[in-house]
């Protein structure tokens, strides 16, 4: 799969000379990427691009992974010019924290600016993040009830408005950026699992046994629990399975693969399954989620 995932569209080579003209009217930039696949949905591009600026990042959609394994990955990925946040842009659980740690991270600046008495600096801040990581969502609910845009800005090119938000921020955002070419075919199955590439490039049937396959070894409880199904046999036989449980079947009682397909991939994207982490920061143990787990609260 990796070999068919390979292209440079034109509109992400502008996107990259955007980032690179309009990093330098910012005081610093958010990162979006899936708690599921907290790997896999960090461009590699965007560390080169950012050049040492201070970074949030969050960890969105982070009701849908496996709370233990987020915050491993919280713990690796901090350090001093990086803030890791856990947050779900559909509700907004987590973004009251995105204030103090810009504060934080700009401590030094905004002195300086108290100190010309400036009191209440409007920080300016990129949102970075490849495409369906929910980066719309997030600047949906940032704007809510204070949707005005700021006018274009000296140097910043044309068409890109600021987004001023409650919190004293004004947001500039940046259209989704995928990198080349997927070297690492686990890599292009996280993304294309999680909906960050569009099934219509894609093999729908043959991606969602890969789910199956994977969702065997390491949650094969959560799909089992869902589908009612056995899960001793091999991924077609579960997948055939799960049609004759949801009623997909065809004239001649074959099994409707391609709606069987549509349908797991969305109720995995979506959560029905349950909590599900498809990656682990590399130094950590593979922890397996306890049999019931909490759908809690992100705090």
């Amino acid at each position: 799969m990796a070999n068919q995932i390979n292209w440079f569209p034109g509109h992400m080579v502008r996107t990259r000379r955007e980032i690179s003209e309009n990093l330098k009217l910012c005081d610093a930039v958010i990162e979006i990427r899936d708690a599921r696949i907290v790997a896999s949905s960090a461009n590699p591009e965007v560390d080169k691009l950012l050049q040492g600026k201070p970074r949030i990042i969050l960890l969105n959609k982070a009701d849908l992974a496996q709370e233990e394994v987020t915050q491993q990955w919280v713990k690796v990925l901090a350090d001093a010019k990086t803030r890791i946040l856990c947050v779900n842009s559909l509700t907004g659980s987590g973004l009251h924290r995105i204030r103090p740690a810009l504060e934080e991270l700009l401590q030094e600046k905004l002195q300086r600016m108290a100190q010309k008495g400036i009191k209440s600096y409007t920080m300016r801040v990129m949102v970075v993040g490849i495409p369906n990581v929910g980066k719309s969502s997030f600047i949906n609910r940032m704007a809510k009830n204070a949707i005005a845009r700021v006018g274009d800005r000296p140097g910043v090119t044309r068409n890109k408005q600021w987004i001023k938000t409650k919190q004293n921020t004004e947001l500039l955002d940046t259209p989704g950026i995928l990198w080349p070419r997927f070297e690492d075919e686990s890599v292009a199955l996280a993304l294309a699992f999680t909906g960050a590439i569009k099934d219509d490039i894609m093999d729908v049937e043959t991606l969602a046994l890969r789910l199956i396959e994977h969702l065997l070894v390491h949650n094969a409880d959560l799909l089992s629990q869902r589908y009612t199904v056995a899960v001793g046999g091999s991924a077609l036989e579960i997948m055939e399975a799960i049609a004759q449980r949801r009623g997909c079947i065809l004239k001649g009682r074959e099994p409707d693969w391609t709606r069987t397909a549509v349908m797991l991939l969305d109720e995995f994207r979506g959560g029905k399954l349950g909590r599900i982490s498809l990656e682990w920061p590399p130094e950590q143990d593979r922890k397996d989620p306890p049999e019931e787990e909490s759908r809690g609260e992100i705090r």
